[in-house]
C-alpha cells in the first residue's frame, strides 16, 4: 500500500447515530491485518466513547477531546497532550446560564447555541482558548489544540510520516486533518465545507463511505494525488 496508516473520525464517519456497524468493524480488522495502522480521531470523551463502542483495541491510537487526549488501547495509558483550562472556567459557563455542559480532561464541550455565553467566560476568565464547532456542538481547548495536534503526537509514537496517513470525516472540526495527511476523503454525508478540503468526495455516507476507501487503500488505487481512484460500486443512494 502506498498509504500505511488510516486517521478517521468516529460520529458521521465510522459511526452512524452513534454506533459503528459490524461490516465496518471488518473492514476496520481487514485494514489492520494488513499491516495498516489506525487512529481513530474523535472530539469525544473516552469514558463517552467506551460507553458506545466496544472494540477500542481496533485501533493503534485512539485522539481523544478533539486533540486533546491521546490513548494507547494496548496498554490503557493515556496522556493529556496540554495542560487543561483554568477550573474556574466551567463554573463561570455554569454562571452564566450554560445549562448542558460536559467537562472531560481538558475539553470543554457544549452546544454550539450558546456561543455568545462561551466567549463571555473566555473573556471573564482570560483564557488563551479556541472555540471549535462540530456540527451544532460546541468545544473549548487551549490555544493551538485539535484534531491535527492529536494525530501528530499519535503519529510521533507510531514512527509513522504524516504524508503516508489517509484521513476520513464529515465535519468542520476534520479540515485541519486533511490539511495534515498525505490523502483525504470525505463520506458522502459530509458538511459541503468539508468536501470542498478533501482529494475525494466517497459515494456513500458514514461506516459504508469508510469501507469503500478501506477497499481502495487495500488496492492501491489511491496514489500521491495523482491516480483517480475506481468508484466502481460506490453507493450513490441519498445519504439522510
Amino acid at each position: 500500500m502506498h498509504y500505511k496508516a488510516l486517521a478517521t473520525d468516529y460520529d458521521g464517519t465510522i459511526a452512524h447515530h452513534g454506533l459503528v456497524d459490524n461490516a465496518t468493524v471488518n473492514a476496520l480488522c481487514s485494514f489492520k491485518e494488513s499491516g495498516g495502522k489506525l487512529m481513530l480521531v474523535t472530539g469525544r470523551e473516552l469514558s463517552d466513547l467506551f460507553n458506545v463502542f466496544p472494540e477500542p483495541q481496533l485501533f493503534d491510537r485512539i485522539v481523544a477531546e478533539n486533540g486533546a487526549l491521546l490513548y494507547d488501547p494496548a496498554t490503557k495509558n493515556h496522556r493529556e497532550l496540554t495542560a487543561p483550562l483554568c477550573a474556574e472556567f466551567p463554573e463561570r459557563v455554569r454562571e452564566l446560564g450554560v445549562k448542558s455542559l460536559s467537562v472531560g480532561h481538558v475539553i470543554v464541550a457544549t452546544q454550539e447555541v450558546y456561543l455568545g455565553l462561551v466567549e463571555q467566560a473566555i473573556r471573564d476568565c482570560e483564557l488563551d482558548a479556541r472555540i471549535i464547532l462540530n456540527k451544532g456542538s460546541l468545544m473549548v481547548l487551549p490555544a493551538g489544540i485539535d484534531k491535527a495536534h492529536g494525530l501528530l503526537a499519535a503519529c510521533d509514537e507510531l514512527a509513522l510520516a504524516r504524508d503516508s496517513v489517509v484521513a476520513v470525516g464529515d465535519a468542520e472540526n476534520d479540515i485541519v486533518l486533511f490539511k495534515i495527511c498525505g490523502y483525504s476523503a470525505a463520506v458522502a454525508n459530509a458538511l459541503p465545507e468539508v468536501k470542498a478540503h478533501a482529494d475525494l468526495v466517497l459515494g456513500a455516507g458514514h461506516g459504508t463511505g469508510v469501507r469503500e476507501l478501506i477497499r481502495l487503500m487495500l488496492q492501491d488505487q489511491i496514489g500521491p494525488r495523482l491516480k483517480q481512484p475506481d468508484l466502481k460500486g460506490f453507493s450513490t443512494a441519498k445519504v439522510q
